[in-house]
């Protein structure tokens, strides 16, 4: 049996890598577009480590369309896309917004006129729980409204979503918008994880990068919010939880003979964690105390969020199985590796 090409774009990227693994465990063929203006070539090398398989990549832009349509015209026998590629730091959308519409938007775009011109029918869409903004009822599901984002990366992906359904409506074929809670972790072999550029802004990694002495210290942004401890509250979910959510979406789409149509899914554990009981639990699965300081409240973030993932449960027949502390452990041996790996 032929085995189906899936292209994933920001195959390099932190769960793109891991995606790209649970798809040739799976059965797929995978093709990847990924310049590295966030990421790195070396994610490809790790991936073959894991699954013996070399997967391709093109260093393109996917904001410049005659490349993304000439690596189309190379490639007419792609089955679906798996659309990951875009910038996502909050702090970085509220410092230059205009970056993040140009980038994330332009490249969508482009890869919604190429499925247009070569009749590619199936797309995974990479959203993100930012969509619903400051919500007043928890947990959310795919039926919450859409609350006014807090930062550009939130509005780009609410305006991703709304690009995504209005070409299926008019084009045909099938999506799947995967909104994400806070993916964390590493593959459970320790050669692949999260490799963040320049200074991380996403808590774990904060916290392994002050755990190995990269970082002084870290901070707690704000202590005062309406929480059950004042800071913040995510639902944390592990990579590979994530990536597993993606290959069942792809699948759904690919062997489904109904009519065109949109799916929405929470992708979260159903559980949310404080800012201080993550450092909790990663204080306890490491048995080192954190040099942390409480800080000011940051600009964009959300007080609390975690998701209803019935959905995903009763129709992908999605189940995360990793908590908290695995995630945590997860990410700190990968921590430990790459630490090891940069003074080798």
């Amino acid at each position: 049996m032929t085995k189906k090409k899936i292209l994933v774009t920001g195959g390099a990227g932190y769960i793109g890598s891991h995606t790209i693994i649970d798809l040739i465990n799976h059965g797929y063929d995978v093709i990847s577009i990924d310049n590295f203006c966030r990421s790195s070539a070396s994610s490809f090398s790790r991936i073959k480590d894991i699954t013996g398989v070399a997967v391709v990549n093109y260093a393109i832009d996917l904001c410049n369309l005659s490349d993304v349509t000439k690596f189309f015209e190379d490639h007419t026998d792609i089955a679906g896309i798996i659309h990951f590629a875009a910038l996502k730091s909050v702090n970085e959308s509220v410092a230059h917004p205009n970056l993040y519409y140009e980038n994330n938007l332009i490249s969508l775009l482009n890869i919604l006129n190429v499925m247009e011109q070569f009749q590619v029918k199936n797309l995974v869409f990479s959203s993100s729980c930012s969509v619903y903004g400051n919500v007043t009822h928890l947990p959310v599901n795919e039926q919450t409204p859409l609350a006014k984002p807090e930062c550009a990366y939130a509005a780009t992906k609410q305006m991703g979503e709304q690009m995504v359904e209005d070409f299926i409506r008019a084009q045909g074929g099938h999506a799947v918008l995967l909104r994400y809670f806070n993916p964390v972790g590493a593959h459970e072999s320790g050669k692949i994880g999260e490799v963040p550029f320049d200074k991380p802004n996403n808590l774990v990694p904060v916290i392994t990068q002050t755990a190995a002495g990269i970082l002084p210290k870290m901070y707690v942004w704000g202590n005062d919010y309406d929480t059950r401890d004042g800071t913040c509250i995510r639902d944390y979910i592990h990579v590979m939880d994530i990536a597993h959510a993606h290959t069942l979406a792809l699948g759904s789409i690919l062997n489904n003979t109904a009519p065109s149509g949109i799916d929405i899914y929470n992708l979260g554990s159903g559980n949310g964690v404080s800012v201080l009981e993550a450092i909790q639990s990663f204080e306890q699965i490491s048995d080192l105390k954190l040099n942390y300081e409480i800080g000011p409240r940051r600009d964009g973030d959300v007080i609390a969020i975690y998701a209803d993932n019935t959905y995903a449960r009763e129709k992908l027949k999605w189940h995360p199985t990793r908590t908290i502390d695995v995630m945590m452990r997860s990410a700190w041996e990968w921590q430990q590796q790459l630490s090891a790996l940069l003074t080798t």
